[in-house]
């Protein structure tokens, strides 16, 4: 179940990002500054895969454990 609670978090937090950095691309767009625009995208998929690779790396640690590879 924290599992479970962990994942729904964890989407939560990423459309959350993906909805802020949405709405920051336009209004950078809108005002001329496409370059800092793309800059901000960039940011949210770094932040994004940061947090994506966090969860890969416990998943791999989990496995590890269960299976007893150290």
């Amino acid at each position: 179940e924290k599992i479970m609670t962990v994942s729904i978090d964890l989407v939560f937090k990423i459309a959350a990002i993906g909805i802020l950095v949405a709405v920051l691309n336009q209004l950078l767009v809108r005002s001329g500054r496409d370059d800092m625009a793309t800059m901000v995208s960039i940011a949210g998929l770094i932040i994004v895969l940061l947090m994506v690779v966090n969860l890969v790396s416990d998943l791999f640690t989990s496995v590890k454990s269960i299976f007893g590879l150290y």
